[in-house]
């Protein structure tokens, strides 16, 4: 049985990324591959939750690898090209608080769906993440499988018991409540665990609330362990909509796997099934 870091998947397609905004399609059309869909944001509502949210984690994996705290405006375009995986190539808008200035950023995250033989139903591989650079500038999109802990390879955990928590407080982590709540990095944790538990149906419409979050991770370092590496999320929360207006509302439970090869850019999420989606 083979996790993430065993996959035989190519990752990498190789292709020179965003290219004049995506606006030149000749780098996949020379691959022999289909031309990419273009999509571009309208003013008004967006109805596009999915590419805000794999925009949102090319950002939030810039914050976590140097230190910032961007914050995400909106997306501007999104390029999506098939290969072995689900490619969204996305332009997008982030605010720096500290200066009130607005940069454009580009992320591409590979979308690889389900594994069910590793108990995985979404695994999303971000490649890169970096502020506007110069044009056809090349990128290392190749997920290195050898940079990974033997521990955050394999099939997920199943949810921790009240006894290994308590026997074992340097590998877990208890989050404060002080710090669950108005913390970029959770919420977005929480958003991928709902979107991966209505398959895909989440559109950012539901209120939802953090219960408690508990980090897994072998790493002393950082110091703050929201921030590690390579860690799994415990999450418990809450959709807090009326329950006469969707069956969604009530309490869940989310396992989050993240793992990084380091490499500028790149992070991985997996999703746990969940009980109902391991007897479909």
């Amino acid at each position: 049985m083979t996790g993430l870091g065993d996959m035989e998947e190519e990752i990498g397609n190789g292709a020179s990324l965003f290219n004049d905004h995506g606006r030149d399609y000749s780098d996949f059309q020379a691959d022999g591959l289909d031309p990419p869909i273009l999509y571009r944001s309208e003013w008004g509502d967006d109805p596009n939750y999915d590419i805000r949210l794999c925009g949102r984690i090319g950002l939030q994996c810039y914050n976590l690898q140097k230190g910032t705290n961007f914050k995400f405006k909106s997306w501007e375009i999104c390029r999506d090209q098939m290969t072995s995986s689900d490619d969204s190539f996305i332009t997008l808008e982030a605010t720096d608080p500290a200066t009130g200035s607005v940069l454009s950023f580009q992320t591409l995250l590979s979308d690889f769906g389900p594994r069910r033989s590793l108990g995985v139903r979404l695994l999303w591989i971000n490649l890169a993440s970096r502020i506007e650079p110069i044009r056809n500038e090349r990128l290392d999109d190749n997920w290195d499988k050898n940079k990974l802990h033997d521990f955050y390879k394999g099939p997920m955990p199943k949810w921790f018991s009240d006894e290994a928590l308590e026997s074992n407080s340097r590998k877990y982590y208890v989050v404060p409540e002080s710090e669950m709540h108005d913390n970029d990095w959770l919420q977005l944790l929480m958003e991928v665990a709902f979107f991966s538990k209505t398959d895909r149906g989440f559109d950012g419409d539901l209120p939802l609330e953090l219960n408690k979050a508990v980090v897994e991770t072998f790493e002393d370092e950082p110091l703050d362990k929201l921030k590690a590496d390579n860690a799994i999320f415990y999450l418990s929360y809450k959709c807090c909509a009326d329950p006469s207006s969707t069956d969604l509302a009530g309490d869940h439970l989310g396992i989050v796997r993240k793992t990084m090869d380091g490499k500028p850019g790149h992070m991985s999420l997996e999703v746990a099934l969940t009980k109902e989606q391991e007897k479909r």
